[in-house]
């Protein structure tokens, strides 16, 4: 789940500990190719920045108006600036993280052999709950967040996900729809093989006023255009373990860091940061799990999210200060009269 839903965004590149053998790396410790994949992606980042570039000069000779036109092309001109510090901020996080994670390619085996069937998986994760009917509801300040295991699974790449339906509202309307496909391996870890993305927005001055599908940014599935699935839950989970979660170059490359496997409120004031009291202690008896989540396509921005045992996620908090928290469940008694933002 993720994109301004509950799952965060910053990363710090590549996987240190990927379950170990199960995930692994290929390829000789000589090449650098993870410094050969940052430096590629900055030459595609500036490449963008001139075909978007070209393309809004395009618009601006069309306006008629002098004064309308200039304003145009400076405003082009800012943005052409912002995107430039944007793909060396990029650069920069991409590089700092090859110097501490390797320089192994990023080439996870996930043959069908190793997942179970997502409907009765033998090795269930108690931190990612996949039964289907299972309802959560979240809620942060200015959205509502529903999350649906629905009964309907995808193929992809010969392995057999279930679907979650994650949906967010602003005022009443659908801002994002995606589904999104994971699914349990037989050591106990959950993947996540890929995402489909709808971003909606609405237009002062329409009428009706309908929300319109306006990107499916963010969108991928392991096994196209390059996409590799990553592990959205890890087995065994220990402090300092750090996996990738989605790998779509360019598009989607969030990654985790385990913070904590015994959290409970009240312990530690850098986890206790902008959590809602009355909801840690509900769920949290030293055993919530608690994660900082990044995305390297949004360098400086990240998240903390507790998961707790038998539930999954109860919280992210954001360095932006936005805080989404679960408000309510349907398979568990802990979940009833919870508190709201």
């Amino acid at each position: 789940m993720t994109k301004g839903r509950i799952l965060a965004r910053l990363g710090l590149g590549f996987v240190v500990v990927m379950c170990g053998a199960f995930i692994g790396w290929s390829g000789a410790q000589t090449g650098a190719y993870c410094t050969q994949t940052a430096d590629t992606l900055l030459d595609a980042c500036k490449a963008g920045i001139l075909d978007d570039a070209a393309v809004g000069k395009a618009v601006c000779i069309n306006i008629t108006e002098p004064k309308a036109r200039t304003t145009c092309l400076d405003d082009l001109a800012d943005s052409q600036d912002e995107a430039k510090r944007l793909c060396e901020g990029q650069h920069d996080t991409r590089l700092a993280a090859c110097g501490v994670l390797g320089e192994g390619r990023y080439d996870p085996d996930f043959r069908p052999a190793r997942f179970d069937n997502p409907r009765r998986p033998s090795n269930p994760n108690p931190y990612f709950p996949l039964g289907i009917g299972k309802h959560w509801e979240y809620r942060s300040a200015t959205q509502v967040n529903t999350v649906d295991v629905v009964n309907e699974t995808k193929r992809i790449a010969g392995v057999d996900c279930i679907v979650f339906r994650d949906l967010v509202f602003e005022d009443g309307l659908i801002h994002e729809a995606t589904d999104d496909w994971y699914v349990p391996a037989k050591d106990g870890s959950v993947w996540y093989f890929g995402e489909e993305v709808k971003d909606f927005e609405t237009f002062k001055g329409d009428n009706p006023l309908r929300p319109e599908l306006v990107s499916i940014d963010g969108s991928f599935k392991a096994g196209r255009d390059g996409d590799k699935p990553g592990i959205i839950a890890l087995a065994s989970p220990k402090v300092g373990d750090v996996y990738l979660e989605e790998f779509s170059l360019g598009n989607a490359e969030d990654v985790t860091e385990i913070l904590s496997t015994t959290y409970s409120y009240g312990h530690d004031p850098v986890l206790d940061e902008g959590v809602p009291g009355v909801l840690a202690q509900r769920f949290c008896a030293g055993n919530c799990v608690v994660t900082k989540n990044y995305s390297l396509l949004e360098p400086g921005l990240f998240a903390r999210k507790y998961y707790a045992r038998g539930i999954g996620t109860i919280l992210e908090v954001e360095n932006t200060g936005e805080v989404v928290q679960l408000v309510n469940c349907n398979f568990d008694r802990r979940c009833a009269n919870l508190p709201t933002p």
